[in-house]
């Protein structure tokens, strides 16, 4: 089945058919709130089943009235709109937003995103309210995946006019912003800076209330930060299925979410991080990794720089917590990962894997078992231009 999805490219009225099998890496972030362009493609309604024993196809026959903000999340189903939408208030069932949609071929192109709808709205009235992008809520203030604290901070500083300096004041004690205590604690020994906010920036649209200072507005993040990890149960999972820490998976999610080019990458590259760390059958039991080193470089006021460039001394500087061959898990977070990252480091497929590498300018990863495999990847990843050979 073909899937629209979102153009990887910052034009957002471009779109074009992929494969869903194939699915590239999404610049679609999650929404708290807010807007956050995409699509939920074809696929996206044949859920009627998912609800025809719970509703009836009672529907208002008046334009509604009032206003009301829903959201219409990436993936959903029409009934699980139309469920939405009935709990809501604005349609008197959900199976008559479910058969309206169906009736309307242009339905499928509903977009991710928060709307302004009326309540008691007759549900084909809905739908083409859903259809009307002038309905979506769009002031908001977005986290893409990947982002470090720094670019977050910069960002809300040019969006609030708050300096710089209040932001990092303000995240220097995270858990009077609301990150429960169980995210600062490692059971490989390691000590966790309670200072450091990064990891817990989580992707998303915020909407940011009128003079906020920069305390509320890291708490509204921290809380959506806590509603997501509860939603996922990641702790949990983490805890019981790969007996490790909840911050040490979130560190391995920060990771891949950096190293992983597209969504498929993120559970095997998780994987290899962990069999470096914890095995014990990894030369170093460590990560050796470019961006670890990279995101000490940004921490110090110095750019990052492509793996051909990375000098030896900045690899391997002992004043650098991240470096090169630093035994274990990274001491911390390098970025904020978002959804897909994090259900890649909770649920990581098993493998033997202790290497991987980009081999492409479509972001395809080999991956090695041996130092040999790894070679060979390498040299098939400089032939197409990746920049890692010095």
């Amino acid at each position: 089945m073909e899937e629209l999805r979102y153009e990887d490219n910052p034009d957002p009225g471009r779109w074009r058919h992929r494969k869903k099998e194939k699915g590239g890496r999404s610049v679609v972030t999650f929404v708290l709130v807010l807007l956050l362009f995409g699509v939920l493609g074809g696929g996206a309604w044949y859920g009627y089943d998912r609800v025809s024993g719970f509703f009836t196809a009672a529907d208002y026959d008046g334009p509604g009235t009032g206003e009301v903000i829903v959201e219409v999340k990436k993936g959903e189903f029409a009934s699980d709109i139309g469920e939405t939408l009935f709990k809501a208030g604005v349609v008197k069932s959900a199976k008559a937003f479910v058969a309206a949609a169906k009736d309307n071929p242009d339905s499928t192109g509903i977009q991710v995103g928060s709307y302004k709808l009326r309540k008691q709205m007759k549900a084909s009235d809905a739908v083409l309210m859903l259809l009307d992008r002038k309905n979506l809520a769009v002031d908001g203030f977005t986290i893409p995946e990947g982002w470090t604290h720094m670019q977050v901070f910069e960002a809300l500083s040019k969006e609030t006019g708050i300096p710089v300096a209040e932001f990092d004041k303000a995240a220097e004690n995270p858990q009077a912003l609301g990150v429960p205590a169980l995210w600062f604690k490692r059971t490989d020994g390691k000590k966790v800076d309670k200072k450091n906010i990064e990891g817990f920036l989580y992707p998303a649209t915020y909407e940011l209330p009128e003079k906020a200072t920069a305390t509320d507005i890291l708490k509204l993040i921290i809380k959506n930060f806590n509603t997501e990890m509860t939603k996922l149960k990641f702790a949990e999972t983490v805890q019981s299925k790969l007996n490790i820490s909840p911050y040490e998976a979130l560190v391995a999610a920060s990771i891949a979410q950096v190293e992983a080019l597209l969504d498929e990458d993120m559970g095997p590259v998780a994987r290899v991080l962990y069999n470096r760390a914890y095995t014990g059958d990894f030369p170093c039991s460590c990560l050796q990794l470019d961006s670890t080193v990279n995101y000490w470089l940004r921490l110090t006021g110095k750019g990052a720089k492509s793996s051909d460039q990375l000098r030896l001394d900045e690899m391997h500087n002992p004043d650098n917590p991240y470096r090169y061959n630093v035994k274990g898990m990274a001491i911390g977070p390098i970025s904020n990962p978002g959804e897909v990252a994090l259900k890649g480091a909770m649920n990581p497929p098993k493998s033997n894997y202790f290497f991987f590498v980009t081999i492409d300018d479509k972001g395809t990863t080999a991956y090695g078992v041996t130092n040999d495999d790894h070679e060979r990847n390498k040299k098939i990843a400089c032939k197409n231009g990746i920049p890692i050979c010095g």
